[in-house]
């Protein structure tokens, strides 16, 4: 069982290996189909503005190398009845959320109907992932996994049980909170992209203390394409991750928490990304909250996600991405510390 780790780092170093090498190409692709971002309104203001055009959809360079690596691994376990089955559950999600942020993409930077940089509307979206987080979280359930409707208590060797509505409504909302967590992350170059992947390879280390193998070489893979990924996307960035790529990666890492058992860590492993999302919920609530009660706009935050909250305070994009990334290892550090005792 030890060799297997050895193993799926390999296969990880080789993914980002590979991705680096038909990265150029990819962009080179991008860019002759004129693929390229949009930014919203309110950051016109901004140096965002000299981001305009640069490729996105990059979380294509992501999605397709792990789908393709993974499958050629577990093929003969997959065929076979067995826990490399386990396997597509996670990959479904991440071809599902995908193909929904692939559509939300190419609506974005179509710039005909007076929606430029918009994308899908936000009620299309949650709808789309709701569905997928209902089905595979129901699958989830009613599977023989071994915390399914079961909540397991870090520190303690105790599970509570849960009634299997019950944890099929708590992995749904894990699994959607967590691609919007991430798609809110993606806004600075390189920060999504090394967030996820830190994220990602804290949840391979407790998979494989669960001896989940199938679990441990997907989640390496993923540190692996998204490493290759921050080769182009690192500042000033040649590629953006786009949808396409924020929102099945979120998602994905949700249902290997889920899976996994240690949902509740998920909020410090992945406090950088759970941060920017509550920033964004405060921000509203409290805007429409105080023009509601008082008549008058209260914000506490310039803007957000937070991380536009820094560049507004004067930290430059490099600043806030190494300082966030930090952040971000350290809570992983933590998040495993836990899971171990």
């Amino acid at each position: 069982m030890t060799g297997q780790l050895p193993l799926a780092l390999t296969v990880g170093s080789v993914t980002f290996l590979l991705g680096v090498i038909w990265g150029g190409p990819f962009i080179e692709v991008l860019r002759r189909f004129k693929i390229g971002k949009q930014i919203r309104a309110e950051l016109m203001d901004s140096d965002h503005v000299k981001k305009i055009g640069t490729p996105t959809m990059g979380g294509i360079m992501i999605i397709v190398p792990t789908l393709i690596i993974t499958l050629a691994l577990n093929v003969s376990q997959i065929v076979q009845e067995g826990a490399g089955r386990s396997v597509l559950l996670p990959l479904f999600v991440l071809v599902g959320y995908a193909f929904l942020g692939l559509i939300d993409d190419w609506e974005g930077i179509q710039t005909s109907h007076g929606r430029v940089g918009e994308g899908l509307s936000g009620k299309v979206k949650f709808a789309g992932q709701v569905i997928l987080a209902v089905g595979v979280s129901t699958v989830i359930s009613q599977l023989d996994f071994a915390f399914a409707n079961s909540m397991p208590l870090p520190l303690l060797p105790v599970a509570i049980p849960l009634h299997p509505i019950i944890f099929i409504l708590i992995s749904s909302f894990i699994i959607i909170g967590t691609s919007n967590a991430i798609n809110f992350t993606d806004g600075l170059d390189g920060l999504a992209g090394i967030i996820t992947a830190s994220a990602f390879a804290a949840y391979g280390v407790i998979a494989f203390l669960q001896q989940q193998i199938f679990l441990v070489e997907l989640c390496f893979i993923i540190v692996g394409a998204c490493f290759a990924f921050l080769w182009y996307n690192a500042h000033p960035a040649q590629l953006f991750m786009g949808d396409t790529g924020s929102l099945p990666l979120g998602a994905t890492l949700g249902t290997i928490a889920v899976m996994t058992g240690q949902w509740l860590l998920l909020p410090i492993i992945a406090i950088v990304p759970v941060t920017e999302m509550m920033s964004v919920i405060l921000q509203v609530a409290s805007a429409k909250l105080s023009r509601r009660f008082y008549g008058v706009d209260i914000r506490p935050f310039r803007r957000t996600p937070i991380h536009h909250h820094f560049e507004l305070g004067g930290w430059s994009e490099t600043q806030i991405v190494q300082r966030f990334w930090l952040i971000g290892i350290l809570s992983a550090f933590v998040g495993v510390a836990l899971a171990l005792l």
